[in-house]
């Protein structure tokens, strides 16, 4: 399955709480805010904004590190566009 996954860094303060429950997803950059990582494929340097494939495993635990960001910084969708975190 394929997820869209944004941090806004703006709202970002660093708290790194994305970054200790999913480290193949999150990491912090020079500015210490979060950047969406490909899961270790060459696509380049960490983004805001990236679309990923994982496996349907892994699905629970990016939405738990979604919602451990205290200022709600991380938005997720699915394949189709629908935003599954936050809830709308």
């Amino acid at each position: 399955m394929k997820l869209r996954i944004v941090v806004d860094p703006d709202l970002c303060i660093g708290a790194a709480s994305c970054v200790t429950v999913a480290p193949d997803t999150f990491v912090m950059n020079l500015e210490n805010k979060a950047e969406v990582l490909d899961h270790g494929a060459d696509m380049g340097a960490p983004t805001y904004e990236r679309i990923v494939e994982i496996a349907e495993s892994e699905l629970e635990n990016i939405i738990t590190a979604a919602q451990s960001c205290p200022t709600l910084a991380i938005t997720v969708f699915d394949e189709e566009g629908k935003q599954l975190y936050p809830s709308t």
